[in-house]
């Protein structure tokens, strides 16, 4: 069957709004190392490895392995009415490198239900329904996760659960503000944060929750120490602080294991999914013992956290830590920026090169006034597809190439996907 073919039995069944890339879009069937294969026999080097969730790579062998041992139990389900043992024993090592006191570990199906719970331990834990959120944020498609979104694109009802405001700063390329030197610009969003509080909340917020680096927003971020500065302030009113880690933890950043490590600050809870399970449905939140507890209801998770996808979360992050994956994504995200600088000093359309580590964007820009160009963002995207590379799009207006290839990516195959996208923006011309 024809991707084509396939295409059109996608459009008969699936919601209209579960958008595809490409023009054509294509079915990956196969896939080893950081290579994948599509249905129709072409192979492609992955830079955006099932929206960074296979963090690993494709077919790796200790994972694998893993897997088919508790496959080979007859146990994939038991839900968390029942001691589960790698549950315990991941919760274990999760708390150890959160760096939060006394922590405690509640495992879910994705990040947006790891959100969703974190919400709900913050604002019971408060007895409140006000939560800050900042501009140009995406944090899931539930209920009440798009209520916390700042991003237009992926907000698709102003109905609530939750009384929301949004602050400055981590959006800094198209901020008022962007010129400004970091200490000044990190004081503006601080006081634009003190202001929202007093006039827009009646002060007792239960949270403020953001990602370290946005991802759907475009890999962007403010400058380091943002997020302890708004801390200092968010402590003043005993408001919680949730960094969203779905696409920054677990070294990614190459810089810290967690993103908000950045900032030089511990918050209160972290939100994780994605990368843990190298592409196994697995979620959580990682949060202080007082928090975590705030529940005065019995709860439970059917799916979240069962023996089968937190045995592959577990291989995970022992082939992440064993194999230093943290200090490759230093080294190939380096490479990779500096290549990218250097066809931003080429090609005007390229406004600016992002990131850290194994998460890096491009914004493509109409040169003469520096608007928005997702026409030509569609373009490259297409045209490094047509050269065997698979990257991502993102941002407010649909115009930031996203690249976060898996964390075990080589010099050589980071050298082969620049020569592509030097080659597909030679296509503007």
């Amino acid at each position: 069957m024809t991707h084509a073919e396939l295409w059109e039995r996608h459009q008969a069944v699936m919601p209209e709004w579960l958008a595809l890339y490409y023009e054509e879009p294509i079915e990956i069937v196969s896939g080893s190392g950081r290579r994948v294969t599509d249905g129709e026999g072409n192979s492609y080097l992955d830079f955006f490895a099932g929206i960074l969730t296979n963090a690993i790579g494709y077919d790796i062998a200790e994972i694998a392995e893993a897997v088919r041992e508790q496959l080979a139990s007859g146990v994939v389900h038991t839900s968390t009415v029942y001691l589960i043992r790698r549950q315990i024993e991941l919760a274990e090592k999760i708390a150890e490198l959160s760096g939060i006191p006394s922590a405690k570990v509640f495992f879910t199906n994705s990040g947006t239900e790891a959100n969703e719970a974190a919400l709900l331990f913050a604002t019971q834990n408060r007895r409140s329904n006000q939560v800050l959120a900042m501009r140009n944020s995406y944090h899931g498609r539930s209920f009440g996760t798009i209520a916390i979104t700042g991003h237009r694109g992926w907000s698709a009802s102003s109905l609530t659960p939750v009384n929301v405001q949004y602050v400055q700063g981590a959006y800094r390329y198209r901020s008022p503000f962007r010129d400004l030197p970091d200490a000044e610009y990190i004081k503006v969003c601080v006081d634009d944060l003190r202001q929202v509080i007093d006039t827009t909340t009646s002060g007792d917020v239960a949270c403020l929750i953001a990602e370290p680096i946005q991802g759907v927003g475009g890999f962007s971020s403010g400058p380091d120490g943002l997020y302890a500065a708004f801390k200092e302030v968010l402590d003043e009113y005993g408001i919680l602080f949730i960094s969203d880690e779905v696409q920054t933890g677990w070294g990614r950043t190459g810089e810290h294991f967690w993103g908000i490590q950045a900032h030089g600050v511990v918050p209160d809870a972290m939100t994780f999914a994605k990368g843990l399970g190298n592409g196994f449905a697995i979620g959580g939140v990682v949060a202080s013992a007082d928090l975590m507890d705030s529940l005065s209801a019995n709860s439970l998770s059917t799916f979240g956290g069962n023996p089968l996808s937190t045995t592959a979360a577990k291989a995970t992050i022992e082939y992440l830590l064993d194999n230093d994956l943290q200090a490759n994504a230093v080294k190939r995200g380096a490479q990779l920026a500096d290549g990218l600088r250097g066809i931003s000093d080429e090609f005007p359309e390229l406004g600016d090169v992002r990131g850290k580590g194994l998460m890096l964007a491009a914004e493509i820009i109409k040169p003469e006034d520096r608007t928005p160009d997702p026409a030509t963002t569609a373009k490259l995207q297409q045209e490094t597809k047509n050269r065997g590379l698979l990257i991502g799009k993102g941002g407010l207006h649909g115009n930031v190439l996203r690249m976060a290839p898996p964390m075990t990516l080589t010099e050589e195959e980071a050298t082969e996907a620049l020569d592509i996208i030097r080659d597909s923006f030679d296509t503007l011309r």
